[in-house]
């Protein structure tokens, strides 16, 4: 049987990343993100936010400049896969087990910070943006109706 295993997740780290190495050098970074997910309450008509916390770690080349730009609070775009770990619990309490996400890449994502830890400059700089309207994070996105749909 087929399977397939491709994780895309974009939120906000929830701590500063730890950077690791293993005896033979290679870079491991580990961090939380917060994945929000937006809706509409139905009984009360308002809009709600539900977060998710997930760990990721990233490996070798990648680690390293991601643990150099990124800091708590910052928005990720993670592309990676998910992981098992299970292990025995060192107390007696039987089998433990643990889902995460392994990145294969990633992206930086809005316009804040550019440089190492939120300093100015940088490669992470990017291309200024209109600043948003006041309470339109708050709003539902606009969607244009099309009269000639061609199907």
């Amino acid at each position: 049987m087929a399977s397939y295993n491709r994780v895309i997740l974009m939120g906000n780290l929830t701590r500063d990343p730890e950077l690791r190495y293993t005896p033979n050098q290679t870079a491991i970074c580990k961090f939380g993100l917060a994945v929000n997910r937006r809706f509409k309450d139905s009984q009360s008509g308002e809009w709600k936010e539900e977060p998710t916390f997930v760990d990721v770690t990233i490996f070798g080349a990648r680690a390293e400049p991601f643990a150099r730009y990124h800091s708590k609070g910052k928005a990720a775009f993670i592309e990676g896969s998910l992981r098992l770990d299970t292990w025995e619990d060192k107390n007696g309490g039987g089998k433990r087990s643990k889902l995460y996400v392994v990145a294969d890449n990633w992206e930086f994502v809005g316009s804040g910070g550019g440089g190492p830890r939120g300093e100015s400059g940088g490669p992470a700089s990017a291309s200024p943006q209109a600043a948003p309207e006041p309470g339109a994070a708050d709003r539902e996105p606009e969607f244009q109706q099309v009269d000639d749909t061609p199907f």
